[in-house]
């Protein structure tokens, strides 16, 4: 699979794009309209200027030569690959996976989803080849986390699997573990229930957020507190990840906190709107 396509360039997309790229695959990377494609660009430059000055990576301007950024789904028509990574929305990604199945002509092409949460079923039902459909879902930051779970539906193809299983570990260099289709899949499951945890403590007031967040840096060795985790994420994100656990498992630990809600609606987003539970310089 040397020809994969990425559906976004956000904070994941251009992370899936970069890691690809970087391991001298030839990739397409689809944006929404020209703002958004143009923010895509600079985001992949910005990473892999930062990349090569800290030595990672021999020539930028080499590896940015192997990403194409465009507005049309349409020029991704020969990707053996195409990785969705587009917003945490049922909807829109379940009408993008027919978009795709339309569009996409190699007759052995995988359409990955990139979903913290959504079943794949969901998503491989949406296509008239859900053999082919899985979830590949990379971890924030993808240059970084070597982590990616790999989720097949029940109508997921073991040869689909193992093909997604060589993509992630033999060309990105990945650690892959196998996850059932079950909202969360097996990180955000154990994950979402501890951040929102902390969101509900320092929303009654039980402690500060300085003093959750350091608690858990210095009394349990985790690389970061959870609130500044959540901020990381994106709180649309984290939200929308709850949601999918607590509609599946009807658990009260799932149920995203009234604080979190309000924080969405208000578009306090964390590390990508400047402003969280911290607040940050705008990307």
């Amino acid at each position: 699979m040397e020809r994969v396509g990425v559906v976004g360039c956000g904070q994941m997309g251009a992370g899936i794009a970069e890691v690809c790229a970087r391991a001298g695959l030839d990739v397409v990377v689809v944006e929404s309209n020209p703002a958004a494609a143009e923010a895509g660009r600079r985001r992949l430059e910005t990473s892999l200027a930062r990349a090569e000055k800290k030595g990672k990576i021999p020539d930028a301007a080499e590896v940015l030569n192997r990403i194409r950024v465009t507005e049309s789904l349409d020029e991704l028509a020969d990707r053996t690959l195409v990785v969705e990574a587009i917003v945490e929305d049922e909807a829109v990604k379940t009408d993008l996976f027919r978009q795709l199945d339309k569009i996409v002509t190699a007759p052995d092409a995988v359409l990955a989803s990139n979903t913290s949460s959504i079943p794949i079923m969901k998503l491989g039902t949406a296509t008239e080849r859900p053999a082919q459909v899985v979830g590949v879902h990379f971890f924030n930051p993808v240059p970084v986390l070597p982590l990616v779970e790999l989720v097949p539906s029940l109508l997921t193809a073991p040869t689909t699997v193992d093909r997604a299983r060589a993509f992630a570990q033999d060309a990105l260099g990945k650690q892959a573990i196998l996850c059932q289709d079950r909202a969360g899949f097996v990180v955000n499951a154990l994950l979402i229930p501890f951040i929102l945890a902390a969101i509900r403590m320092f929303e009654s007031g039980f402690a500060t957020r300085e003093a959750i967040d350091e608690g858990l840096v210095r009394g349990a060795a985790h690389p970061q507190g959870p609130l500044a985790l959540a901020d990381l994420i994106g709180l649309d994100t984290t939200k929308a990840v709850a949601e999918s656990l607590y509609e599946e498992f009807k658990e009260p630990l799932y149920a995203p906190p009234p604080l979190l809600a309000r924080m969405v609606d208000a578009g306090l987003l964390g590390r990508k709107t400047g402003r969280g539970f911290y607040t940050y310089d705008r990307p």
